[in-house]
């Protein structure tokens, strides 16, 4: 093939890259929809960074089941998160970086735009340990700090994690189905926006920024560098140790297949003696038992203890739904964890508050007592109910347990949120007067002076009507 040609023709790691892109994302009707796939492959992780929240997503991302996983650790280990990690890291490494990461895919391909660029030195060897604090911190240490209090935080994927932002928020933002979700963004967006700019931005001038300096998941899989299965390595019978392997390379390594290395074998097309070369390796240094032993029990725990994947969900300020107000309330039946059901017809002739929530929405745990003391100042007035999402309910007893907080729990079966216009955004709370009128339906946190306001509103609604 003519030269001249094939420099335009993507190499077989980029089809690669971007068959894996397309794998992950093959829920085409969500782009449609504007809404997320909840169907059984969301409790399978993709080895990846690629968001949960993205509207075509079809698997959960490893770094959110982990920072969920710990965040709910005070009520179920994270056997789950951490065994498919191990599984990953044990058979693929950093291979995942170079060849199945869609973030990967959109910072080379930034690169390739034609402008000054900034190579690597001493100080971007030095920034390239920033992610093992990130992972620290906000993947590890911030979620395990508000576990212990019963409060979920995946700080990562709510603060910093810009393929959430661009995938998630900007995926679903994008389709006019959401359009009315632009009322409810505040400063936690606008910052992940700031930061999503930033990466897209210095993408263009610095190779893979932020595989290099924040991304936690490179992190995780740097530390099997040494052990796993696939990846590159150098024939030390060939090697004549000229360093042109390093000097080419991109990232920031010291030695062909070291933590900062993503295995991309790229630097064999530089090696003047095929020293360099790709295989499926046994560790050397380490007893093949024990290795095929610690994938087994990998596999193991994934297998065992498999539940499905949440997504993170960002605090937001109370927002009007628009076009449900003042329609008659849908009637729904739903299961009560502590047995029997609960019916909204049984609800008539008294104000119903109706709290869609989850144990993985830190904004829904701290707003629940505030349904509790709306129960004891209106003992004879109100009924409330508080549903949870059917998105991930294997710890939901469990917290109930614990929590202190006593209310009727149910578990919305049949999408009731959906008959009131909801979706993945929580908390939402719907109050209806006792006439059957919807008085209130709103997204986002809620204080008690607007709940203690809605609920004397929809109470003066009913006294007016006859009620």
């Amino acid at each position: 093939m003519d030269r001249s040609i094939s420099r335009y023709l993507p190499t077989r790691r980029r089809l690669i890259q971007l068959y894996a892109a397309l794998l992950y994302n093959a829920h085409a009707r969500g782009w449609i929809q504007g809404g997320i796939y909840t169907g059984g492959l969301k409790q399978l992780c993709v080895p990846g960074l690629n968001c949960y929240s993205c509207p075509a997503a079809i698997g959960a991302c490893p770094l959110g089941a982990l920072q969920n996983a710990l965040a709910s650790s005070s009520v179920r280990a994270p056997s789950f998160a951490l065994g498919i990690l191990l599984l990953m890291g044990l058979t693929l490494g950093r291979t995942v970086c170079g060849f199945l990461c869609p973030a990967g895919l959109i910072q080379e391909l930034l690169y390739k735009v034609r402008t000054p660029k900034v190579r690597k030195s001493r100080l971007t060897r030095v920034l390239s340990l920033l992610k093992y604090a990130v992972l620290l911190v906000f993947v590890v240490g911030i979620p395990l700090y508000y576990a212990a209090q019963r409060l979920p935080l995946p700080a990562f994927c709510k603060y910093i994690c810009p393929i959430g932002t661009l995938e998630g928020a900007v995926g679903l933002l994008a389709n006019p189905n959401n359009a009315g979700q632009f009322s409810m963004l505040g400063f936690i967006f606008q910052w992940k926006v700031g930061l999503l700019i930033l990466f897209l931005a210095g993408s263009v001038f610095l190779f893979r920024p932020f595989c290099r300096f924040i991304c936690p998941l490179g992190a995780i899989y740097s530390l099997f560098s040494r052990v796993a299965l696939l990846g590159v390595e150098v024939q030390p019978q060939k090697c004549v140790n000229c360093g042109k392997c390093v000097r080419c390379c991109k990232m920031d390594v010291c030695r062909v297949g070291d933590r900062e290395c993503i295995q991309c074998g790229e630097c064999a097309k530089h090696c003047p003696t095929g020293a360099i070369v790709r295989r499926a390796r046994i560790p050397v240094r380490k007893p093949v038992g024990v290795a095929l032993a610690a994938i087994v029990l990998a596999a193991a725990l994934v297998a065992v203890n498999a539940p499905k994947a949440s997504s993170s969900v960002s605090n937001v300020e109370a927002v009007q739904v628009g076009g449900e107000v003042g329609d008659l309330c849908p009637d729904f039946t739903v299961p009560l964890y502590s047995g029997g059901e609960f019916s909204s017809s049984q609800a008539r002739g008294k104000v119903l508050v109706v709290n869609f929530w989850a144990t993985w929405c830190t904004p829904c745990i701290r707003e629940l007592p505030l349904f509790n003391q709306a129960m004891r100042t209106y003992p004879e007035e109100i009924e409330v109910v508080a549903v949870h999402s059917s998105l991930v309910t294997e710890d939901v007893p469990a917290w109930i347990a614990q929590s202190g907080v006593n209310l009727p729990y149910a578990l919305d079966e049949g999408g009731v949120i959906e008959l009131f216009g909801g979706g993945t955004m929580l908390p939402m709370t719907v109050i209806v007067d006792a006439d059957g009128v919807i008085t209130y339906n709103a997204i986002g946190s809620a204080t008690w002076d607007l709940l203690n306001e809605e609920i004397q509103k929809a109470m003066n609604a009913s006294s007016r009507n006859g009620g």
